[in-house]
């Protein structure tokens, strides 16, 4: 009787990313960094004022985002989505940018230099923590740790609505605050008081076409920029094409 020969079928190969201690505590410290200062600046003023702030909106979306990117890198899960990740890049450099060029900038039509001089203790920390280590550290995040080539041009039109959301948010409460509230208008650029509605718009437009040309910045850089390195030294698959 002849016998079937068998044919020995191999064991399923584990594709699981590994776990990636490096790139989990470099996430865990900005999204500490951004806890941190939220903290701060809550513990030092009222909380609902400082929720009206686009740079706190922007460092909880770093908070969450780097601090979920930690956790999956530590426990081997996949990535979390390049839209996310992109996004919240977009955003923390927006507030970075514009903190640097224009509101701490003598030359700046809006610039609050004078104001933010005075800060001391730790509201200067909180400070240098929103503006400056996080914008820096969510940069080299997507530099170093990131596999290349999982944005796309359409993303940075999407990532454009979080902006538009906050621009419609200001108005709205700032027409609902009484006129001689000091934080009415949580930007300079944003006073109707001082500019009318109609200068209000024209400076949104402006900010709102810097931040999507931004955005096609970082996707062009994500489309063009080398990996991390070596595919067998990666920090994680560059099919996962996200944050790792």
């Amino acid at each position: 009787m002849l016998t079937p020969r068998t044919t020995a079928v191999p064991a399923p190969c584990d594709m699981s990313p590994g776990r990636r201690p490096w790139a989990a505590a470099f996430r865990g410290l900005i999204a500490l960094s951004a806890v941190t200062g939220l903290v701060i600046e809550c513990a030092y003023g009222n909380v609902l004022v400082v929720l009206s702030f686009f740079t706190v909106w922007s460092n909880i979306l770093v908070a969450v985002v780097l601090g979920l990117g930690a956790a999956r890198a530590w426990t081997r899960r996949p990535p979390l989505p390049a839209l996310w990740t992109g996004g919240t890049l977009l955003c923390i450099s927006v507030v970075g940018l514009v903190f640097h060029l224009v509101l701490d900038n003598e030359a700046s039509e809006f610039n609050q230099a004078a104001e933010i001089a005075r800060l001391s203790g730790g509201r200067a920390v909180a400070n240098q923590l929103l503006h400056t280590v996080t914008p820096i550290g969510t940069a080299l995040d997507f530099l170093l740790l990131t596999a290349p080539g999982g944005l796309r041009w359409r993303h940075a039109a999407q990532w454009t609505a979080l902006p538009g959301l906050y621009f419609a948010f200001a108005l709205v409460r700032g027409a609902l605050l009484s006129p001689d509230a000091p934080t009415r208008y949580t930007y300079p650029f944003l006073d109707v008081a001082v500019h009318g509605y109609g200068g209000v718009l024209v400076n949104a437009v402006v900010l709102g076409a810097a931040f999507y040309a931004l955005g096609l910045v970082i996707v062009g850089l994500d489309r063009i920029r080398p990996a991390p390195g070596p595919a067998e030294y990666r920090i994680s698959s560059e099919r996962a094409r996200g944050l790792k």
